[in-house]
């Protein structure tokens, strides 16, 4: 396993590393298992040899502890996903699901997304981009750290397909509100909302333990689904 966070050029970063520690269960599922999940950000794939046929490629950015993108996998079959988490402890906990209920339509980067997506995603390649609950940097000096911003809509409409989605999901409103803004504002894009807002949460998007907590105690969620034009 490949692990070259550190050694990129510096930039602007959308998240701060923290290794955090890791379970002898997650691990073992790194040792045992990365071999036949994992993608090196060194290595160039053909992603139709990667998962042995074409189908819909679906890109998810900061899966967390992975149990949304296995339940997705799982659901969905007929389509590919791949992940990508810095934070290794997340990365093993979704090689142990994967293991577990033998799913093979999932690859996992251990990288910073922006660099897999500039550099080892082909143009036009992805049906849908998945950004759940990104880390909102609430504080107005670290909103320059958010990674949705104009830069990253121009490399969204690069690397989705005709017709391809981007659909993120916040529970910080400031944060939604901002994604709205920036988002509107490409004439790339077409805001899937009746409304020309927010969303109500699709199926094939799975509720959080945590998300279910907070809505529990009254907390806000915003889904927001623009399709490529």
């Amino acid at each position: 396993m490949t692990d070259l966070v550190e050694t990129l050029p510096q930039r602007i970063r959308s998240f701060i590393r923290r290794q955090g520690r890791l379970t002898p269960g997650q691990q073992l599922a790194l040792d045992q298992h990365w071999q036949l999940y994992g993608l090196e950000p060194n290595l160039d794939y053909d992603f139709s040899q990667v998962f042995g046929r074409q189908a819909p490629l679906i890109l998810e950015i900061g899966f967390g502890n992975g149990d949304s993108l296995a339940k997705m996998a799982a659901a969905n079959p007929d389509q590919d996903y791949i992940g990508i988490e810095v934070h290794k402890p997340g990365v093993g906990h979704l090689l142990m699901l994967l293991n577990e209920q033998g799913l093979t339509n999932v690859r996992v980067y251990c990288h910073d997304a922006i660099d897999v997506l500039e550099q080892k995603l082909p143009d036009h390649s992805l049906a849908g981009l998945h950004l759940f609950f990104p880390d909102p940097w609430h504080k107005k000096k670290h909103h320059k750290r958010r990674i949705v911003r104009p830069s990253f809509v121009k490399l969204l409409n690069n690397k989705l397909h005709k017709d391809g989605y981007f659909h993120a999901a916040t529970d910080w409103q400031n944060y939604a509100e901002a994604m709205l803004e920036v988002l509107s504002a490409s004439n790339n894009f077409k805001n899937t909302s009746p409304t020309q807002d927010y969303c109500e949460r699709p199926e094939y998007r799975p509720l959080t333990k945590f998300e279910q907590r907070g809505l529990r105690l009254g907390h806000g969620v915003w889904d927001l689904i623009f399709r490529k034009v």
